[in-house]
């Protein structure tokens, strides 16, 4: 499509929207302390009987691994996604 596709993950984003098209994106963005897991930690720590970390399938667990691109408030929101729309529509 020669167009670039950006995410904006909120609390939560989980199953099959995180699976699926949620992190296809070129760039994904999420917003501090959004939930970004296929399930809720106390499922999986129910499931595998382990002690997870405190910040399980936070957006800060999620940027440090290299899940998503970026961590921006929502009051920031709007002038970093102008921003980056402006990158993608001057390299038609």
């Amino acid at each position: 499509a020669r167009c670039g596709f950006i995410t904006v993950m909120t609390h939560p984003t989980t199953a099959g929207v995180l699976a699926s098209f949620a992190s296809l994106g070129d760039i994904i963005v999420s917003e501090p302390g959004a939930l970004l897991a296929f399930t809720g930690p106390r499922v999986v720590q129910q499931t595998t009987r382990e002690k997870l970390p405190d910040d399980f399938g936070l957006a800060e667990s999620n940027f440090r691994y290299g899940h998503i691109d970026a961590i921006v408030p929502r009051p920031e929101l709007r002038p970093m996604l102008g921003g980056l729309l402006r990158l993608f529509a001057d390299g038609r």
